[in-house]
């Protein structure tokens, strides 16, 4: 279960968005100060801060580098502040996204998502955990020139076929939702684009299909898509 910190002085903004992220299966650690935060990050362990800038004890604006010096970890900025200066300065500072006070709760947990599976995908990447060439049955992934083949016959995909191909291929026993494809192939906030994604399977087969008579992309009625077991 990934661990948020919530650093946010505003009680009722504080509890709503911890009780949001909990429903979703979150663990949330509430701090409700500047000082309180840096306490939190110094003595335990997270996957994702929110910060809110206007803090007692120590402003966000200076809590955001020693949270990135602590700990290699996103920081979603909350704020009243909208001026693109403020933006822009933030994001340039290191934080991984801003959303704007009053903010819609759902969007602030896909959020949340959004950014824990791209920091995840990351980590694996920089351990070492994912290689350079993914294989399955004949289909071969070179992860580093985008490049795709079946069984040594070549398949141009488009970035994001590769990308869905490439998050299949890294869990092959993993049904994945759309919401799930669509986060990892195109790193922005799903909206409900099921027909995005179904174009893009579809065209993916299309190209397997065109070089090879086996089915690599399996449909699984209602949640989402995997790579199809071999019988």
């Amino acid at each position: 279960m990934s661990r948020i910190l919530i650093i946010e002085d505003d009680t009722d903004i504080n509890n709503m968005m911890a009780d949001a992220l909990r429903k979703a299966r979150y663990e949330c650690t509430q701090a409700f100060s500047g000082t309180e935060g840096l306490l939190y990050i110094g003595r335990d362990a997270f996957d994702l801060a929110v910060l809110d800038l206007m803090l007692p004890g120590m402003n966000g604006e200076e809590l955001l580098p020693q949270i990135k010096a602590e700990q290699n970890i996103p920081v979603i900025v909350v704020s009243a502040k909208d001026s693109i200066d403020s933006k822009v300065g933030l994001l340039t500072s290191g934080a991984e996204d801003y959303l704007t006070k009053p903010f819609d709760i759902q969007e602030f947990v896909a959020r949340v998502g959004v950014q824990i599976r791209r920091f995840a995908g990351k980590g694996e990447e920089s351990s070492g955990g994912q290689s350079d060439v993914l294989s399955y049955r004949e289909l071969v992934l070179h992860t580093d020139s985008y490049t795709a083949a079946v069984g040594g016959r070549p398949v141009e995909l488009t970035r994001q076929e590769f990308k869905i191909l490439e998050l299949l291929l890294l869990h092959p026993n993993k049904v994945f939702s759309k919401q799930d494809i669509y986060d990892y192939a195109w790193d922005e906030i799903y909206i409900g684009e099921d027909k995005t994604i179904n174009v893009h399977i579809s065209n993916i087969r299309k190209k397997l299909k065109a070089v090879t008579e086996e089915e690599y992309i399996e449909t699984v009625w209602g949640i989402g898509f995997r790579l199809k077991k071999q019988l």
